[in-house]
């Protein structure tokens, strides 16, 4: 995965103070993506994202991404833990000015996620402060009740797509077409990070999102992305 062609004073700027969504598409102009470079963190805004949808007609599937684009405008707004309304590019961006570079995404059965591990957790509103809770403690077997295995995210970037089959050299970052921003099996590579866990994991791992962990429905949280100390 190419580094984004943006100068680094740009990138600081549009993500710390820039742009937020695009009311034209949908989105919320008050999302904003922020990079914290004593912390070495790369923090959204979320919403606790609905586990029914309408037009699925009540079916209920496992999770596969921790967060993406919300429905209608998210391609797997069915699967996510939480909604954003950022572009997956400016947090590319974001974890780029933190000094890591971009691995490759991994897509298919025997595919595996590479580059540089990040934690990922939730920032939950607790009072007057915030706490943090582990991807982990939110994520549950609806069987067993038991709380999803340990996890390594590894930002990955997402593969360059060509919406328009007409014009195979205008390619876009895919994961700006999709929405998909974390990722836990290889399902799609356009994506910004993705876990460890490959396809064989997917067969058995069938998640959900443990009610008692984070707030409800529609409930405000932050995503963190932290880059390890330098």
């Amino acid at each position: 995965m190419k580094r984004l062609l943006v100068p680094a004073l740009a990138v600081v700027f549009a993500v710390l103070v820039g742009v937020g969504g695009d009311p034209a598409a949908g989105q919320d102009k008050s999302a904003v993506v922020v990079v914290d470079k004593e912390k070495r963190t790369v923090s959204v805004p979320a919403k606790v994202a609905p586990r029914k949808l309408e037009h699925l007609k009540g079916e209920v599937y496992p999770i596969e991404l921790i967060a993406g684009w919300g429905h209608p405008r998210g391609k797997k707004a069915h699967e996510i833990v939480v909604a954003i309304d950022v572009m997956p590019s400016d947090v590319h961006k974001g974890l780029e000015a933190l000094g890591l570079k971009a691995g490759k995404p991994a897509k298919g059965p025997d595919a595996k996620a590479e580059g540089p591990a990040v934690l990922v957790y939730f920032e939950v509103p607790e009072g007057s402060t915030s706490k943090k809770v582990a991807i982990e403690k939110v994520l549950i077997d609806p069987k067993s009740k038991k709380q999803a295995p340990k996890m390594t995210f590894r930002f990955t970037g997402s593969t360059m797509v060509a919406p328009d089959p007409t014009k195979p050299d205008e390619k876009k970052y895919g994961a700006d077409l999709t929405g998909s921003l974390v990722c836990l099996f290889p399902v799609t590579d356009e994506v910004v990070l993705q876990t460890d866990w490959t396809m064989k994991e997917e067969k058995y791992l069938k998640l959900d999102v443990n009610p008692e962990a984070l707030p409800k429905e529609g409930g405000a949280v932050r995503l963190v992305i932290e880059a390890p100390a330098k």
